[in-house]
C-alpha cells in the first residue's frame, strides 16, 4: 500500500532479459532501509525488491518486471536511463499524506496538452473509456505514481474523457511530472474508493 507521495527519483541503470525483464534501479535511498522482498512503487507500479546494495544516498536495488506488467504500463518506461518516481511501501504509523494507492496501474493515458499556468503546469490527460466513470472533479488520481487532485473533467461521446491537473513547482521539481510533454504516455491508477462505489452502483443498476 502507498500514498502517492514520492520520496525519491530513481534511474534505470540496467535492463536485461532473464526470462522476465530484470532491472537495476539507482536512487538516493539508504540500502539498509530496504528489505529483500519489500515493495517499491516505481512510477506507479508496485515491484518487489530482489537485491539491493550501495550506500546511503547512492543506493541501487533490483526488480523483475513481467511481460504482463510491461503490457499494462506506459510504453518505453522500462528502458535504461529512464527516470522513475519512487515510493517505499507505507508502514503502520506513517502519515497518509496523499490517498490510498495500491501500485496497480488501471490504464495508460496520454498527455493531450501542457501549458504554463502562473508558476504551475497545467496538464490535460486523455483517458480510455474504461476509466472515465472513476474520474471526477476534485477527486484523487495517481499519475506516474503521484497522488493528484483532478481539477476538471471533459466527457466525450465515445466514452473517453480528458481531465486536467495542476502541477505546482514543488511537485514538478521532486517528481518526473515536470518533464512530461504532449504525447507522452502515463500510468494511471484511479482512487480505490471510486472503484468500489462504481461497482456498488453497477450492481444496483
Amino acid at each position: 500500500m502507498f500514498t502517492g507521495i514520492i520520496t525519491a527519483i530513481g534511474t534505470i541503470r540496467e535492463a536485461r532479459r532473464a526470462g522476465d525483464l530484470h532491472a537495476v534501479i539507482t536512487c538516493p535511498y539508504d540500502p539498509a532501509q530496504i528489505a529483500i522482498g519489500a515493495s517499491i512503487a516505481c512510477s506507479g507500479v508496485c515491484l518487489t525488491v530482489v537485491a539491493r546494495g550501495g550506500e546511503p544516498g547512492n543506493c541501487w536495488f533490483e526488480v523483475d518486471i513481467s511481460d504482463e506488467t510491461i503490457s499494462r504500463t506506459a510504453q518505453g518506461m522500462w528502458r535504461e536511463g529512464q527516470r522513475l518516481n519512487l515510493e517505499q511501501a507505507l508502514r503502520l504509523g506513517d502519515e497518509l499524506g496523499g490517498h490510498i494507492v495500491t501500485g496497480h496501474v488501471d490504464a495508460v493515458g496520454r498527455i493531450a496538452a501542457r501549458e504554463e499556468a502562473g508558476g504551475s503546469i497545467r496538464l490535460t490527460v486523455a483517458t480510455p473509456a474504461a476509466l472515465s466513470p472513476y474520474i471526477a472533479p476534485k477527486g484523487s488520481i495517481t499519475l506516474e505514481g503521484v497522488s493528484l487532485t483532478v481539477n476538471a473533467v471533459s466527457d466525450h461521446a465515445d466514452g473517453t474523457c480528458d481531465f486536467e491537473l495542476n502541477i505546482i513547482p514543488h511537485t514538478a521539481e521532486v517528481t518526473t511530472l515536470g518533464d512530461l510533454q504532449a504525447g507522452d504516455a502515463v500510468n494511471l491508477e484511479t482512487d480505490v474508493l471510486a472503484r468500489y462505489l462504481q461497482r456498488m452502483q453497477s450492481l444496483k443498476g
